[in-house]
């Protein structure tokens, strides 16, 4: 079955819903799981004040990336399973790519990953990487849904 699951986390409660669902079914398989962060510069206006500006944007950015990993591997490491973190940077590529390309440089056998379930206008503006990384991964990909999203 699985041994090796990705989660990729933003910190959001369909994150987390992913997270508690990729520890409820690697714990029967002893799979190992390996979250991910990756930083997302979609929310930045494209014109900034300054470059100082930015860059404490971007220091940020990390530093919440690296401490929602930490907490996060802790809560893994407490349900008895083994962890590794990862933080990605695809300094302005798609969250969804940068995905599958670290489950395939990992050697993951599954996705799991939180879907927030926006339809129509919310859907086109802010896409869905949920639904990129489906089409787009050569492995399985579990979607969990978000409380109260509809199909």
């Amino acid at each position: 079955m699985y041994k090796h699951i990705l989660v990729p986390l933003d910190g959001s409660d369909t994150s987390r819903r992913g997270l508690r669902e990729a520890i409820t079914l690697a714990m029967p398989l002893q799979a190992k799981l390996r979250l991910m962060h990756v930083i997302s510069d979609f929310a930045v206006a494209v014109e900034m004040a300054n470059v100082v500006d930015f860059d404490k944007y971007r220091s940020g950015l990390h530093q919440y990336g690296r401490d929602l990993l930490e907490a996060t591997a802790a809560e893994v490491r407490a349900a008895g399973l083994e962890v590794s973190t990862e933080l990605r940077d695809p300094k302005g590529g798609r969250v969804a790519d940068a995905i599958v390309e670290g489950a395939r440089e990992a050697g993951c056998d599954l996705i799991v990953i939180g879907t927030h379930g926006r339809r129509g206008f919310n859907r086109a503006l802010m896409g869905s990487d949920a639904e990129r990384v489906l089409r787009e991964s050569s492995i399985p990909v579990l979607l969990v849904r978000a409380v109260g999203a509809t199909s």
